[in-house]
């Protein structure tokens, strides 16, 4: 039987409730039949008394009383209904959570956990990414797993960190990505990249759900043309692993850095800075970005699939890259 991305979130979840007691869920209808909007707590409110907890509709609110649970010595895990409107916890997060160390000296152990990204249908206000505007701000680590045992072992991780942990779930992942067991023999440590595919005519780095789409064209591309591509996953955009993007450019000679979000001030113009001043030397041909478009999310599908990068972009972005 195949485990899904969510399912995995959810046994990470149910263990670490199990675990240690200082962990309680809090958000927006999780407790109860309904189990969030895309029932990743379902269950667990019954099995936990007094530990899945409703929320407000009132996102600043509940980060807030994260925040005041944490100091008080709880690891509480708050949800985000859509990482849109995480946005009306970025005070919370990022000028209290965030800062709150450098302030005082004492850790702060919260875990923010939002489903982000589009899907078909899903229209402005419940598809964007947001991992930018959380990364920017000192004291935040911003997870971005984009594999069904990383889902797993990245949430039990965040929990553990004594800072502040953003953690985006695709949610295009949760019920479409599959595996056979959540279980690495050799999880990775938080803040290392994956090389998702090995490959020596140029890297394409990526991450969440822009993973598999790159798997997917490298795949289509070396079946067409011969040349491999090396997929890197940055599995974190906060910290991010410039030593492994850069060991894979100085294979390969060139990149391509793949992004859902918007192109403007995001993660993919991070990593192209950071391999153009640190990696120059190693590059056969300027770097590339390829990002979902500068305008807000559309709701009909076709609309939404030429917004968003897809398999066959990043083949057409590959070849011009490898023409150059």
């Amino acid at each position: 039987m195949s485990v899904t991305y969510i399912d995995a979130i959810h046994q990470a979840m149910d263990e670490l409730l199990k675990e240690d007691e200082k962990v309680f869920l809090y958000g927006e209808d999780i407790a109860g039949v309904f189990g969030g909007a895309f029932k990743a707590t379902k269950g667990l409110a019954e099995k936990y008394p007094g530990r899945v907890l409703n929320a407000p509709i009132a996102e600043d609110a509940i980060m807030g009383l994260a925040i005041g649970a944490a100091i008080g010595g709880m690891k509480p895990i708050a949800e985000m209904q859509f990482a849109d409107f995480g946005i009306l916890a970025l005070n919370q997060m990022c000028n209290n959570a965030a800062a709150h160390y450098f302030r005082t000296g004492v850790p702060l152990n919260v875990t923010l956990r939002m489903p982000c990204g589009g899907t078909p249908g899903g229209g402005p206000y419940h598809s964007q990414m947001v991992e930018a505007l959380f990364a920017h701000f000192p004291g935040v680590h911003v997870f971005t797993p984009a594999t069904v045992a990383d889902a797993y072992y990245m949430l039990k991780q965040a929990v553990q960190i004594p800072d502040p942990v953003v953690f985006l779930e695709h949610k295009f992942l949760y019920r479409w990505l599959k595996a056979d067991t959540w279980v690495d023999p050799t999880p990775l440590p938080i803040g290392k990249a994956r090389i998702a595919r090995p490959g020596r005519h140029a890297t394409v780095v990526a991450y969440s759900a822009m993973v598999p789409e790159a798997l997917k064209a490298a795949e289509e591309l070396a079946a067409a043309t011969g040349y491999l591509l090396e997929v890197v996953d940055l599995r974190t955009v906060k910290p991010l692993d410039m030593d492994t993007v850069l060991a894979s450019v100085a294979r390969t000679g060139r990149l391509l850095v793949v992004s859902e979000d918007y192109p403007w001030c995001g993660v993919a113009a991070e990593v192209v800075a950071r391999v153009t001043a640190d990696g120059f030397h190693l590059l056969d041909a300027p770097p590339l970005r390829l990002s979902s478009k500068e305008s807000p999310v559309p709701y009909h599908p076709d609309l939404w699939k030429a917004h968003r990068p897809h398999s066959a972009d990043i083949v057409a972005a590959a070849r011009y890259l490898l023409s150059l």
